[in-house]
């Protein structure tokens, strides 16, 4: 039931304005989280679980609409149900001839997934109701194992926290300042999948042997990941496309530097590259690049000044008074040509965890995103760390190239895909 006291629309974040012009067939802006069970799910069960959860997180009923200006979310009377899962991964969420709900909650065997248009939240608030879902489910599931007092709610803000937009909370107006432009950098090329759907290649590591390689090298597990991916990548290039530098952007979670517990979009973005013609393409050098990067770029103040300018746009009179189809135009022009400044993507969302003894019922969390280019995310949960890549591209030699660099660093990993067998190069 709704609760009449809330408002019945909410603007779009400021992040999330960006995804309902730029979605697209091949690009959905939808990722998913996933949670495998130690045993089969019970339909029923999770049903009742998602219209638990649901009440928490009143801005899920939303569906998107749009306005003069911009688009906005609207309450909804719409019904969310568990389906199990049929569709390719990532599938749309927001068809423009169909308004539906931003989520969906899908399950197959022992897996329940959340799937989430970006313009609805983003991976740390996707997470948090992934997590209060498995919640609810497994106190449904097991009641003797979890009498009352119940564990405590991996995520207990209120519902003013929960639906607040952390970006106008924060937002400064920003010192007038020259545009720089980045300069363009390379693109994956190749054939890509039919129906545009997408190649997922997941390895499992175990966390402690990686954690101590990272260690070993004096960087965070982001950094060696990001450094081996852009080794990776830079193995299958032609030598005439290495004048051009690998990026990889990373998105950076801002609840880690303003205070704040929405579960809307608050997030921001930052890249770190490699000019491999102007350097040696070793380890060492790449991740020491790397590490300078992460250094110069993970500050409260670059944070917040990245966050103004953005926002600054949005607070903008004569943008605000541009028609929405305008807008749309413009949008999709930034975002392509944010685009050719990235060659990949690499999400870590970081340690997953669940209150009490419901940790021992779950095997794994994973994550991974609709892919217009090669992205990869990862989490980590109990001992075991999982990077997922999504890719529209029929290849996996980036992906194989970058496991078989960890494997030579004396790893253990054990890699599972979505391509059917016959079609798996070896």
């Amino acid at each position: 039931m709704t609760d009449k006291s809330l408002p019945s629309w909410w603007t779009l974040d400021n992040a999330a304005k960006i995804f309902p012009s730029t979605a697209s067939s091949h690009d959905s802006k939808v990722f998913r989280f996933a949670c495998e069970l130690q045993e089969p799910v019970d339909p029923a069960l999770l049903q009742t679980a998602l219209d638990r959860t649901i009440e928490r997180f009143p801005i899920y009923r939303c569906v998107m609409k749009r306005g003069w200006f911009w688009y906005y979310l609207e309450d909804s009377a719409l019904p969310a149900r568990v389906r199990p899962e049929e569709l390719p991964p990532c599938y749309p969420l927001y068809p423009a001839a169909r308004r539906g709900l931003l989520f969906r909650v899908l399950y197959y065997r022992r897996r329940i997934s959340l799937e989430v248009h970006h313009s609805l939240t983003d991976g740390a608030g996707a997470l948090n109701f992934l997590c209060s879902l498995v919640y609810e489910y497994l106190l449904l599931r097991w009641p003797d194992r979890f009498p009352e007092p119940h564990p405590d709610l991996p995520y207990d803000a209120s519902q003013f926290q929960r639906q607040a937009d952390s970006f106008q909370k924060y937002y400064e107006k920003p010192p007038r300042r020259a545009l720089s432009r980045s300069p363009a950098a390379y693109q994956l090329r190749g054939e890509r999948l039919p129906k545009n759907r997408l190649t997922i290649l997941e390895g499992r590591i175990p966390l402690d042997s990686l954690l101590a390689c990272a260690r070993a090298r004096g960087a965070t597990l982001t950094e060696l990941m990001a450094a081996v991916l852009l080794r990776a990548i830079h193995s299958g290039m032609r030598v005439r496309d290495r004048k051009r530098p690998v990026v990889i952007t990373i998105p950076v979670n801002l609840r880690n530097y303003f205070p704040s517990e929405s579960a809307r979009n608050f997030f921001a973005t930052i890249n770190v590259g490699y000019d491999f013609s102007r350097g040696e393409d070793s380890l060492e050098a790449v991740l020491a690049q790397v590490r300078r990067g992460f250094q110069e770029n993970l500050t409260e103040e670059r944070m917040r000044a990245q966050m103004n300018s953005l926002c600054a746009l949005e607070h903008s009179i004569p943008l605000r008074l541009v028609p929405l189809p305008v807008k749309d135009v413009v949008l999709r022009a930034a975002n392509w040509l944010a685009a050719r400044s990235v060659t990949a993507s690499f999400s870590n969302v970081g340690r997953v965890s669940m209150p009490g003894e419901m940790g021992a019922l779950i095997r794994r969390f994973s994550v991974f995103t609709s892919a217009g280019m090669l992205q990869a995310c990862a989490c980590s949960f109990g001992g075991e760390y999982v990077v997922s890549f999504a890719s529209p591209f029929r290849s996996l030699e980036v992906e194989r190239v970058f496991f078989r660099e960890l494997a030579g660093m004396g790893l253990e990993i054990v890699l599972t895909t979505n391509l059917a067998p016959e079609k798996e190069e070896e």
